[in-house]
């Protein structure tokens, strides 16, 4: 339990610094990494409360959020590559 904890603490502070990074990056691609970093962060914090409360019932919200993310990721690489291929 102390380790999921201390886990939770971690992924919470990254996510803080991500939104730091969202608020002060100086380029397009910088917010959009620190965007994925936050979002991650999120999915992440939803699988540590599923370990942690030993419920299955939050691996398919997981599962969902990962392919929405992935999604974005994509799309926000292609937007800040200008359209190309």
């Amino acid at each position: 339990m102390t380790l999921i904890n201390l886990a939770l603490v971690l992924v919470v502070v990254s996510m803080v610094l991500g939104v730091v990074r969202i608020l002060l990056g100086p380029s397009g691609a910088d917010r959009g990494a620190a965007t994925d970093l936050v979002f991650f962060g999120f999915v992440i914090l939803i699988a540590l409360l599923g370990v942690r409360l030993s419920t299955t019932l939050l691996v398919d919200i997981v599962l969902v959020a990962t392919l929405v993310g992935l999604l974005a990721a994509i799309s926000l690489a292609r937007l800040t590559a200008g359209g190309k291929r």
